[in-house]
């Protein structure tokens, strides 16, 4: 066997041996993404870069790109802005999505510090830190082995799909790969589910008032791309079916809407902002929403859930609306993480 061969280079290098790091095995944890300031240019750089990839927006591109480099990079970096200054990290200067994944990724390290050779990174899709570039880093720490995990717990081709085109993208340029595997959308683990109940539980003892209805939100999609055979409507059930059983609540108890629609085509239905403006009408005056698909709080969640629909609630007549956080970097996120990732490195360890 040749001593560069990869699986001889588990052992002790012979003697003479140029110095290469290498037996290390990476978790890579990965999310959306995140503008680097709220300014015009900043917003615009990260708005073309994610509604450049094909598999966010599917229009034709000779019907899209006139529409995006025209309209809309001229109008839509403005209100995205206005929207994140709205939640805003101002100690860190950042996003509270890039404060809340690099927490996670150190507090995950942490928990696995006794796993030898085990390197905890993160990455975004989109903006910083880039995808591309903590691979790298981390084959150049001496991972052979790389696990990536897309923390998007529903799947869907517009999330956890291009996360894998970017990583694979990258790994085309290699000369010497690491092994890769991806972590599977989580959707139904009994980890995941046990910290949202956990974490709603939490949230409901903690209020002076218990809700009429608790909506769990997630993040919309075209309704085109469900009918092509994206399974995502699919895994958003489950996961509210699951909590509802762990939970013992009824279906009319805990409902699932979607939000964050863009453009005039269809998403899926039904709508959370046209069902928030209508509870207060139908008698729902006390109102709690969970958003299961988001790994950890972001401009969807912080500013259009917990200040936007917040607002239309209560405009609209109701009493008392909650938001319940992400799982962040709270405990109960952090050992589900930890359950997952020790599962998925077996073999590996």
């Amino acid at each position: 066997m040749l001593e560069t061969d990869p699986i001889a280079m588990t052992s002790p290098l012979p003697d003479g041996h140029p110095p290469i790091a290498h037996g290390k095995i990476g978790v890579l944890l990965i999310n959306l993404g995140t503008p680097e300031a709220t300014d015009y240019w900043s917003m615009r750089r990260y708005l073309k870069e994610f509604l450049s990839d094909r598999r966010v927006i599917e229009v034709n591109p000779w019907i899209w790109w006139p529409l995006l480099n025209g309209i809309i990079l001229t109008t839509r970096p403005r209100r995205s802005g206005h929207a994140y200054d709205k939640i805003w990290n101002r100690e860190l200067n950042e996003s509270p999505l890039k404060t809340i994944t690099r927490g996670q990724a150190g507090k995950l390290a942490a928990r696995l510090a006794g796993l030898d050779g085990v390197i905890v990174d993160w990455a975004m899709r989109y903006g910083e830190p880039r995808l591309a570039d903590r691979i790298a880093h981390l084959k150049e720490r001496g991972c052979d082995r790389i696990l990536l995990f897309p923390l998007y717990p529903q799947y869907s081709a517009a999330t956890t799909a291009t996360v894998l085109d970017k990583a694979y993208e990258k790994l085309q340029a290699m000369r010497w790969q690491p092994a890769i595997r991806t972590v599977p959308p989580y959707y139904g683990d009994a980890a995941h589910i046990e910290a949202l109940a956990a974490s709603l539980e939490r949230h409901l003892a903690a209020l002076a008032w218990q809700p009429d209805l608790i909506l769990a939100s997630f993040h919309g999609l075209p309704r085109e791309y469900f009918d092509k055979g994206d399974p995502y409507h699919c895994h958003c059930m489950k996961t509210a079916r699951l909590l509802r059983q762990r939970l013992k609540l009824a279906d009319e108890k805990l409902r699932v809407v979607f939000q964050s629609r863009f453009g005039k085509a269809e998403w899926l239905r039904p709508y959370a902002q046209d069902t928030v403006e209508a509870l207060p009408a139908a008698g729902i005056k006390n109102l709690t929403m969970i958003m299961p698909g988001f790994a950890a709080d972001c401009v969807e969640t912080l500013e259009e859930v917990a200040i936007g629909l917040k607002e239309t609630f209560l405009a609209r007549g109701g009493a008392n609306f909650s938001a319940v956080p992400c799982l962040n970097d709270e405990e109960g996120s952090i050992a589900m993480l930890e359950a997952i990732v020790r599962r998925e490195l077996s073999g590996w360890t």
